[in-house]
């Protein structure tokens, strides 16, 4: 069983544009994936298999003036996002024959720059890794500020480095565990002894035995700061600075509620 714990990462203003870096560089490589693929299937060839992307779209891209800048980024993180270009149609086609449980997927997209959220992904092949100080090293980028809330259990398999529409940077680390023998899955008190539980929307929830826990309603509570938010954005100009600094603005308000619903859910 694999199980993900995040964390806050400070990467200074050199971190961040060397993460900028990488979210482009994987996003042009997905991006020539996706286009690779609708060609071959435009001229009615065969699918290009990853190995042959990898070369042309990476090793031999490379060499090229126009994508030079390639080699700016650890070479671990395009070839993750090849992987997932690749995985994004074996789930489409699966979701087209019936395979796939859930509402139907449609064709990969191309992904934007002006997309808000943006995700790379490090495998032990980077050689990432925890230093002493608790800080996470990342290749050509350098050693990261983690705000630790909690020890990991085993050594991660790989981490993903995530910023969000608020601009706040995450590393996601996936951990292989054995639930027989994990000794941090909840154990009950008192299995003899039961309780039902109603939600609603007036209480949050309300025992059998009649306890009653209030509905914080934390997006009611923030409903006029975020109606000022999204006021002031819709009067911005599109295309304007003072527009991203407004849509930066309602992107924490909006994160701020989320994070505080969430906590009280945990």
């Amino acid at each position: 069983m694999q199980l993900r714990y995040s964390f806050r990462l400070y990467p200074s203003r050199g971190q961040q544009a060397a993460l900028g870096r990488a979210f482009g560089c994987a996003r042009v490589v997905y991006n020539d994936a996706v286009r690779a693929r609708r060609t071959a299937y435009e001229h009615k060839l065969p699918f290009p298999k990853i190995g042959a992307l990898s070369r042309i779209l990476i090793t031999e891209a490379k060499k090229t003036p126009e994508r030079a800048w390639l080699g700016e980024v650890s070479s671990v993180v395009l070839q993750q996002s090849l992987r997932d270009a690749e995985s994004a149609y074996s789930n489409f086609f699966a979701s087209l024959k019936g395979e796939r449980k859930g509402p139907r997927l449609g064709e990969p997209s191309f992904k934007s720059r002006k997309d808000t959220r943006q995700a790379i992904r490090f495998t032990a092949n980077a050689r990432w890794k925890l230093t002493g100080a608790g800080h996470l090293l990342l290749p050509k980028i350098g050693e990261v500020k983690v705000r630790w809330s909690r020890t990991l259990p085993t050594v991660p398999s790989s981490v993903t480095v995530i910023k969000d529409s608020a601009e706040r940077y995450f590393a996601s680390f996936v951990i292989d565990t054995d639930p027989e023998t994990d000794q941090t899955r909840f154990e009950a008190a008192d299995p003899d002894h039961q309780i039902g539980i109603d939600l609603g929307l007036k209480h949050f929830a309300i025992l059998s035995d009649g306890t009653k826990i209030e509905n914080p309603r934390f997006l009611r509570r923030a409903e006029k700061k975020l109606k000022k938010a999204q006021r002031e954005l819709s009067r911005k100009q599109k295309g304007s600075r003072n527009r991203a600094k407004a849509r930066l603005k309602l992107a924490r308000a909006h994160a701020a509620v989320a994070d505080a619903r969430r906590e009280f859910h945990h």
